[in-house]
């Protein structure tokens, strides 16, 4: 079965004080140091203290063999699939040896070493390795349930009996997982009613390993006890072996998408692109820790093939990355790493891996091609006297550090429960790319303040003259605005003020016109007047407040006229639109209105009434008098002129009277105006 190695060279790219990276250098030596205590320390439950009973014990084994065939032990798994947990035990010739001769007790964990180069044969032999466990509680206290853990298992499908009455019955058995076993701890819970069978007696256990004879194996320590004691460790080795490797494996992909969009980005910058190659050829290296093996032989041969040589290929480009922070270019040291990944990848393809497992070869070569390119990057970092090449140096020999620790745990030469350490390095490769963006971000940072701080110092000088100009520009445009509302002005009180007077001094003095008439003449002069002052007053573009004046000012009027004014007016919203000149359409046109139905509507009472609907705001004048013929007034000009003011405030002006009936005049303007006093196209009044 292979196995899992990680080898790969994380960089550090930073560019601080030298005593700040001495700190860094120490820490990070230090928390490393302190991961593999932490990991270690996993292996297995820690021994109570003395006089206090042990809640799990680490039981004692007895080993028999049994040479098998490859049909004996196709018939072995097939028999563990037919019952598939039913009630029962195996085929007698299937059971483990019954005569106690053959039993011998065995030290765990029982190990073979992994061979460099191992050739295989061309008739392969089988043995099925026993090993027996017995479990008896402390102080003759059964838990309620018993489980059995150990930390690691490679070899073949394994299978755990346990024994009945009626002979040894499968309760464990990882034919559909055996493919993964080598990464995953063992765990069985046994069930309830096999406790309970037991109690009486000793708790017999076999653990069936299958292997090939002269093939590597390992079995280590088995623990057993209640199950609510067991399972933290159980979780704590999961975590650290397969869910740690998992969550940095994804955001190492993360963090390589996010590199491939900024080379996509800035294409003179190609550690970013390195970067995210590598973080792809890690996920593939970790690509079992993500996904279900294949099912078949074949399949399976070229995912660990796939899954091996794609740590050359993250060693290699792990190590281009870092030649982008040198300042010399090695165009022969990076061909040369080329022409290893090319060969190294040719020579482990499955085409020939029926002859020889070179696994152990394949990552021992990795580790002296490792070995070397450190050393080049170690001897390149003193030369040129970087503080932060340095730092990157001491990562690669923590990383090789790392690296080897894994290919002894591979070959099977030490520390047989140990974990796999080298995914654990994905930090290293995310922190390297984190300080190789913050580095490039902070002298970009500090290139743009250069730059900023040179502009600051130019504006200043030109704000200075654009301000003289500027109040130039004010001080014209002042005067200008006060000529253009002196002409407003002008023009409305000679359209307005001096046409009625002059009109009435020309009827005087022909003696048409008589004295009631010239003082109703002179009165509508004075209220066109106020109307002129109050279109002047800063109302805010409160429609409200201008209306709530022209009701002052015409209030007395109406009143005087028999006229009762019924005031319906609710708050509006400001019309950002509404100047001066605008505000005195309005009023004009109420004016108009309110005047017409003093003079010729023979109204008792006049409303006035404002509402918002929408996006427009509604003015209409309310009178009971007489009305008139829509049709023939329309032909007037008087109604015509109040239809030009209202498409010059952009709105509309809608009038609706019949004889006897009385008159609405409604006008509506907008709350938002784009191009105030245009006369929208197609805006008609309707009668």
């Amino acid at each position: 079965m292979p196995e899992s190695f990680e080898f790969a060279l994380m960089p550090l790219s930073l560019s601080w004080t030298p005593a700040a990276l001495l700190r860094r250098a120490v820490c990070l030596c230090m928390g490393w140091l302190l991961g593999l205590a932490s990991a270690h320390a996993q292996m297995g439950p820690t021994p109570p203290p003395a006089g206090q009973p042990a809640g799990h014990q680490m039981v004692q084994a007895e080993l028999a063999l049994s040479r098998w065939s490859r049909d004996d032990l196709n018939e072995w798994w097939a028999a563990l699939r037919a019952m598939d947990g039913s009630p029962g035990s195996l085929p007698a010739d299937l059971q483990p040896p019954a005569d106690p001769a053959t039993w011998k007790p065995v030290q765990l964990p029982d190990v073979r070493n992994r061979e460099v180069a191992a050739r295989y044969g061309e008739e392969r032999q089988y043995q099925m390795r026993w090993y027996r466990f017995r479990y008896e509680p402390a102080q003759g206290l059964w838990p309620t349930s018993v489980a059995l853990y150990m930390p690691r298992l490679r070899a073949m499908a394994a299978a755990v009996l346990v024994h009945t009455d009626e002979g040894w019955r499968p309760v464990f058995d990882n034919q559909s997982g055996a493919r993964e076993q080598w990464v995953r701890p063992l765990w069985v819970a046994f069930p309830a009613a096999l406790t309970e069978l037991n109690k009486a007696q000793t708790l017999e256990v076999v653990l069936a390993v299958p292997v090939l004879e002269d093939s590597f194996y390992s079995v280590s320590t088995a623990w057993m006890g209640p199950r609510e004691d067991l399972e933290p460790r159980f979780q704590r080795r999961w975590a650290l072996q397969i869910g740690v490797p998992q969550a940095t494996g994804l955001t190492l992909v993360v963090l390589g998408l996010f590199a491939l969009s900024l080379w996509i980005k800035r294409r003179d910058e190609p550690a970013y692109l390195l970067f995210a190659l590598a973080s792809v050829g890690w996920l593939l290296r970790n690509l079992h820790y993500h996904i279900d093996l294949p099912r078949t032989r074949l399949g399976l041969e070229w995912f660990w093939w796939l899954t091996h040589a794609a740590m050359a290929w993250v060693m290699v480009l792990t190590f281009l990355f870092v030649l982008r922070f040198c300042r010399r270019c090695y165009p022969r040291f990076e061909a040369a790493l080329g022409v290893f990944v090319l060969l190294s990848s040719a020579a482990t393809l499955p085409l020939w891996s029926h002859l020889f497992d070179g696994l152990v070869a394949q990552h021992a070569v990795n580790a002296v091609v490792g070995a070397v390119c450190t050393g080049f990057v170690g001897v390149v970092a003193f030369t040129e006297r970087r503080y932060g090449l340095r730092l990157i140096a001491l990562s690669l020999v923590l990383s090789l550090i790392l690296g080897l620790h894994d290919l002894v745990v591979l070959a099977g030469w030490a520390w047989h429960e140990h974990l796999y350490l080298m995914p654990f390095a994905t930090l290293m490769i995310v922190a390297s790319f984190l300080f190789a963006v913050q580095n490039r971000y902070v002298g970009a940072v500090y290139e743009v303040a250069l730059l900023n701080e040179n502009l600051a110092q130019r504006l200043d000088a030109q704000s200075r003259e654009l301000q003289l100009q500027h109040d130039k520009l004010r001080e014209a445009e002042r005067q200008q605005a006060l000529l253009l509302e002196r002409q407003r002005l002008m023009q409305d009180m000679h359209d307005g003020l001096g046409s009625s007077l002059l009109s009435a001094m020309v009827a005087v003095e022909q003696g048409s016109m008589n004295q009631d008439r010239v003082v109703e003449v002179l009165r509508e002069c004075v209220d066109d007047l106020r109307l002129v002052i109050d279109s002047l007053e800063p109302i805010g573009h409160d429609l409200v407040s201008l209306l709530a004046t022209m009701r002052y000012r015409l209030g007395k009027r109406l009143q005087a006229g028999g006229l009762t004014l019924e005031w319906d007016v609710q708050d509006l919203p400001m019309l950002d639109w509404l100047e001066p000149p605008d505000a005195l359409h309005v009023l004009r046109l109420m004016q108009e209105a309110l005047t017409n139905v003093l003079k010729h509507a023979r109204a008792r009472r006049v409303r006035l009434v404002t509402r918002h609907q929408g996006g427009q705001v509604e003015i209409r004048v309310e009178d009971d008098g007489d009305g008139f013929d829509l049709a023939t007034a329309q032909r007037g000009r008087g109604l015509k002129s109040q239809q030009r003011r209202a498409q010059r405030l952009g709105g509309k002006l809608r009038i609706d009277s019949s004889p006897g009936q009385g008159t609405r005049l409604s006008l509506r303007l907008p709350v938002v105006r784009e191009e105030p006093g245009a006369e929208p196209v197609g805006q008609q009044a309707h009668g």
